[in-house]
């Protein structure tokens, strides 16, 4: 059985999300699949949630000029030195923004996980960008990272 709410959202990104495929109209169907193909209730039930709120990040303020961000303890403890020099590499390449960004630690803030691994931290970011008006290029950027296309430094 699979446990997890990151688990979850995969499955839900590709087969749902990604390409042509969109969610059908009534969710009661796609949280019966989801349970079917193995997922715990509560776990489809949280991660419909995340989803709910990455949709819903209106309380966070677009910057007007360029940012510096902190990272409090509880986000270092989360995210790595490796996942926030990618956060902060994503941004200096122009695949994230200050606002993207925000939103990027705010769901990987909401997962009940420990550590969050750079695979991890990646799909988030894939998910965030597709959740986002007019960041297609962005997506398509990120999407050729998530999937081994280019190498990250070549960007």
């Amino acid at each position: 059985m699979k446990e997890n709410i990151f688990d979850v959202l995969i499955y839900l990104f590709e087969n749902y999300m990604e390409g042509e495929a969109q969610l059908p109209p009534d969710i009661d169907v796609v949280h019966t699949e989801l349970i079917e193909a193995g997922f715990k209730p509560d776990q489809v039930n949280k991660a419909f949630d995340w989803i709910d709120l990455l949709s819903l990040e209106n309380n966070i303020k677009k910057p007007t000029l360029s940012t510096f961000r902190v990272f409090c303890p509880e986000e270092v403890h989360k995210l790595d030195i490796e996942c926030r020099n990618l956060i902060i590499f994503l941004e200096q390449d122009d695949i994230l923004n200050a606002y993207n960004r925000e939103i990027v630690i705010d769901r990987v803030m909401a997962l009940d996980e420990g550590n969050i691994s750079i695979e991890k931290l990646k799909w988030i970011i894939l998910m965030v960008l597709l959740s986002q008006p007019d960041e297609e290029i962005a997506f398509s950027r990120m999407e050729d990272i998530v999937y081994d296309l280019i190498p990250t430094y070549l960007n």
